[in-house]
């Protein structure tokens, strides 16, 4: 498993080809940047210097080292890679990497704790936090707006929250000023 000062910045979708390319989808933001950040590591702790080939549907065709046929491309097919944090850009104060937000405790604008962030998740239409906790119930699916996610406080380990009316379970919901719980 990397370290915690690496991020996750791609992984490989399958081979490409027969003579070793790799398949490889970009978790960056400039997606061609995941090659600026070699050499990558899987969960192993086995490094790869990474050379893209070509652009692909969902990704590039890529070259990485030690991978020389098929077989050994297919091998890694679902392979996390992972990119030292002091190799990647620095963010605004407004932006996060994903494992910064995995695993903060979640809260209500009054404090009281609703669960933890279990993943983040982009479906297409901007990031989701995936929140769970006892007063849940099941996992919740929480847009990472500025609405509905106003703080972010990593120092604190914790988000504060104010969701949209609905979308917790009625014990889970925040309260209004008055203490009554909103719809």
């Amino acid at each position: 498993m990397p370290d915690s000062d690496s991020i996750c910045v791609g992984a490989v979708a399958g081979a490409f080809g027969v003579r070793g390319e790799v398949r490889l989808k970009s978790f960056c933001a400039d997606a061609a940047a995941i090659a600026d950040y070699a050499p990558l590591s899987d969960e192993a702790g086995r490094s790869y210097e990474v050379r893209l080939t070509r652009p692909v549907k969902n990704g590039f065709a890529a070259r990485l080292s030690g991978v020389e046929t098929r077989e050994d491309a297919e091998a890694l097919r679902g392979r996390r890679l992972y990119a030292p944090r002091a190799r990647l850009p620095a963010l605004p104060d407004d932006e996060f990497y994903h494992a910064d937000l995995v695993g903060l405790e979640v809260v209500d604008p009054g404090g009281a704790p609703l669960g933890r962030v279990r993943a983040v998740h982009d479906f297409g239409a901007g990031d989701m936090l995936e929140i769970f906790g006892p007063r849940l119930g099941q996992p919740v699916m929480l847009p990472f707006t500025r609405e509905a996610a106003p703080t972010v406080d990593l120092a604190a380990g914790r988000i504060v929250v104010d969701p949209p009316a609905g979308l917790l379970p009625d014990d889970a919901a925040p309260a209004d000023a008055e203490g009554k719980e909103r719809p």
